[in-house]
C-alpha cells in the first residue's frame, strides 16, 4: 500500500475529468506512477487544466453521446497505447436535487446506464490487453438527492450495484475487475454550488455522516488507487461506499 509507484507502466483513461472527484483521482493516479489521459467537455477547460501537470493529458470531447463514446475510447486507447484502467463518470449532476423515484431519476438512470454501456463495450476489447485491467465506476452524489430522498439515493446507488454485477461477471473471465464507488457528500464544485443554495441540505449531510463533515474529492481519490492497483486484483462486482460512515438513512 506504500509503493509511491504503484502504477507504474499503467496507462489510465479518466472521464469527467476537469474538476471534483475525477480530478483528485487523475492527479492521484499520475502520483503513483500511472499515465493519464483525462477527458471533460468542450467548456471545462480540462486541456489548460492539466497543461503543466506531468503525466496528464488534457483532451475536450462530448461525454453526453452515446454514439460519440466509441469514437472517443477509440482515439484514447491510440493515443495511451493501451488502457489499463478506466474511470467512469458522466456530468450528469441534475439541475435540482432529487426527492423521490420518479421520472426524473428514473432518465438519469437509464441515461448513465447507456453511456456506461457504450463506454464499456468499447473500451474492453483494450482492457483485455492490459496485465491489470480495472474499470471503476463513481456514483451519484448524495447533493444530487434532497433531504427527504434517502429512498431515491439509496435506488440509484441500487442501480449502478447490479449494473457493476452485470459488467464484472462479464469481464472476469478476461482478468478484468469492475466496481464502484459510491461517494456520500463531497464537496465538488457541484455539491458547493447546491449547499450554497440549500444549507439545511449541507448540515443534514454532516449530522448523517459519523464523521461529521463533508468528503474531499481526495477521499474518493484514495479508494480509487485502491481498486485500480494490484492490492484490488481479487475485488469485483462490489462497490465501496465513501461517506464517512453513515447515522442518518440515506
Amino acid at each position: 500500500m506504500g509503493d509511491p509507484l504503484r502504477l507504474y507502466g499503467l496507462n489510465a483513461l479518466v472521464l469527467n475529468a476537469a474538476g471534483g472527484i475525477c480530478e483528485a483521482i487523475a492527479r492521484t493516479l499520475v502520483k503513483h506512477g500511472a499515465t493519464v489521459l483525462a477527458i471533460d467537455t468542450k467548456n471545462s477547460g480540462v486541456e489548460q487544466h492539466y497543461s503543466a501537470v506531468k503525466g496528464i493529458t488534457g483532451k475536450s470531447a462530448v461525454l453526453v453521446d452515446p454514439e460519440r463514446l466509441p469514437k472517443i475510447i477509440d482515439e484514447a486507447a491510440s493515443e495511451l497505447g493501451r488502457i489499463d484502467i478506466l474511470i467512469i463518470d458522466f456530468p450528469l449532476h441534475p439541475d435540482a436535487p432529487i426527492d423521490q423515484v420518479d421520472d426524473k431519476l428514473e432518465f438519469l438512470l437509464r441515461t448513465r446506464a447507456t453511456l456506461t454501456k457504450a463506454v464499456y463495450d468499447t473500451a474492453l476489447p483494450y482492457l483485455q490487453k492490459s496485465p491489470q485491467g480495472r474499470i471503476i465506476s463513481i456514483g451519484l452524489l448524495r447533493s444530487c438527492f434532497t433531504r427527504n430522498g434517502a429512498a431515491a439515493s439509496e435506488y440509484a446507488q441500487q442501480d449502478l450495484a447490479e449494473m457493476t454485477q452485470a459488467l464484472a461477471a462479464e469481464a472476469g473471465e478476461f482478468a478484468i475487475t469492475v466496481n464502484y464507488i459510491q461517494p456520500g457528500a463531497v464537496m465538488t464544485p457541484e455539491s458547493r454550488e447546491v449547499f450554497r443554495k440549500d444549507h439545511g441540505l449541507r448540515d443534514y449531510c454532516i449530522r448523517g455522516s459519523a464523521a461529521r463533515r463533508l468528503g474531499e474529492p481526495v477521499d474518493i481519490a484514495k479508494v480509487a488507487l485502491f481498486l485500480a492497483s494490484d492490492d484490488a486484483v481479487f475485488v469485483s462486482g462490489t462497490g465501496l461506499a465513501v461517506d464517512g460512515g453513515r447515522t442518518l438513512p440515506g
